[in-house]
């Protein structure tokens, strides 16, 4: 397992992209994992015949854990697996031909730590008819969690090993643990009054039940920690939101002008996103208590900007990924990077880099036409900007002699979502009328 970003400890197998047997060149992608920073492919570090695969989908492990073995096409020696999460020692002399994927380097221990204490003993098979089967840690602690019989499960992973989503599902769908009686479905009737005093209040139950035109649909990994990230934001920041109407019409002036040219030298539309990066960029410069984030009773702002633009993962999932130092940026310039980013998102090239570091955050959902959206901020950030859809609206306009007028305009909102710890409602309105002054007034065709 690659140490994919310096803080990772751990990734998630989620697919192999080859089978046993196969043939494998170097650098061709041999399997997607998952941790907490990014979801990305990893290539091959060597030529070869995929002769054994280790850890399954699903399975959670260790940086530094043995993955697969890559050799020249020989039989195995039919040894069994070693454990998913310990990384196997490497042997004395191995064979030219055959060679494990790598696990990096351990690194030292900083001058004035103690040594990190060794890894506990995986727990205990849970007692039941599942000696001998081959369990990873997690599903191993799951199983025993839940006092679920490993035999009772029917697994969905490589050669029928059970995958933490097959206990999951098992889990969701309320089946007994072993050596129990199963649970009654709920029939959603009300219940009896009580005849005593009614107890202490306490949470509800999480639901595990239902008719049968329920379905159960286990969280991936990215939905998982997308969720667990939301959460952790919502305690965290005193979130409070904030729009402001945005006049679009000196963009789509530019846009209608040099959208077709646009298109054609770059493969791509010419959207509002950048103009509205762009925009953000600017104003964050005027206003840096945006492009910051909240410390031990202190507000650390950053100068560089680092601007995160949320990507939609075709409804499977939310990355963010960073434009870093923005702030050179022209608007050409932007709309490539934004375009790179997204592109290398959706195709899981993203490396761990390209989506830490981000100190301000955008989220564009008005390509679906949507009104407002009160955003959830993008820890440890103190801000985030939603730009929602563009439409054509009457607008009251001043004419060159002072008088009034209506005339039609393309106009949307922006939405910010920001931490009250940090900054002031003032603060923020003056820094969204400054990004609505920029749209409406830069001279864009030159810049473009």
């Amino acid at each position: 397992m690659p140490q994919l970003g310096e803080t990772v400890t751990e990734g998630t197998i989620t697919k192999w992209l080859k089978s046993v047997g196969d043939q494998i060149a170097r650098d061709e992608p041999l399997f997607e994992v998952s941790t907490d920073k990014v979801d990305s492919e990893v290539p091959s570090p060597a030529e070869g015949v995929l002769t054994e695969i280790l850890v399954e989908e699903g399975d959670t492990v260790d940086v530094g854990a043995r993955l697969a073995v890559i050799g020249d096409g020989a039989a195995s020696d039919g040894a069994a697996a070693p454990e998913a999460t310990t990384a196997a020692p490497p042997p004395a002399a191995p064979p030219a031909a055959e060679a494990a994927l790598p696990a990096p380097p351990v690194a030292a221990t900083p001058i004035g730590e103690p040594a990190a204490p060794p890894a506990p003993a995986p727990s205990p098979a849970p007692v039941g008819s599942g000696t001998g089967l081959v369990l990873s840690p997690v599903v191993r602690k799951l199983l025993g969690e839940h006092g679920i019989d490993p035999a009772s499960v029917t697994g969905t992973g490589l050669g029928g090993r059970i995958t933490r989503d097959d206990v999951e599902a098992v889990i969701a769908g309320g089946a007994a643990p072993a050596g129990r009686a199963p649970a009654p479905v709920p029939t959603f009737e009300a219940p009896a009054p009580a005849p005593t005093a009614p107890a202490a209040p306490t949470a509800p139950p999480a639901f595990t039940g239902g008719t049968g035109h329920d379905e159960v649909i286990p969280f991936t990994n990215i939905r998982r920690r997308t969720a667990e990230h939301m959460v952790r934001s919502k305690a965290t920041s005193a979130h409070t939101l904030m729009v402001k109407e945005i006049d679009y019409e000196r963009v789509e002036q530019v846009r209608r002008a040099h959208g077709a040219r646009f298109r054609a030298e770059e493969g791509y539309t010419l959207s509002y996103l950048p103009f509205a990066a762009r925009a953000t960029v600017e104003a964050l410069r005027e206003y840096p208590h945006l492009n910051a984030s909240v410390g031990d009773d202190a507000l650390i702002v950053h100068h560089d900007v680092n601007l995160g633009i949320a990507v939609d993962l075709d409804n499977e999932g939310l990355i963010v990924p960073v434009v870093h130092h923005a702030e050179e940026l022209t608007l050409r310039g932007m709309a490539r990077r934004i375009r790179d980013l997204a592109d290398r998102a959706r195709t899981k090239r993203l490396g761990a880099d390209d989506i830490s570091g981000g100190t301000f955050s955008i989220t564009n959902a008005g390509p679906f036409g949507t009104l407002l959206t009160g955003a959830i901020i993008n820890q440890p950030q103190v801000a985030i900007l939603s730009t929602d859809g563009v439409s054509r609206k009457p607008v009251v306009v001043t004419l060159p002699d002072g008088s009034e007028s209506i005339a039609i305009h393309s106009v949307g909102l922006a939405a910010m979502s920001f931490d009250h710890r940090a900054v002031d409602g003032a603060y923020v309105a003056r820094f969204l009328a400054r990004v609505a002054e920029i749209l409406h007034e830069r001279d864009w065709a030159g810049e473009l």
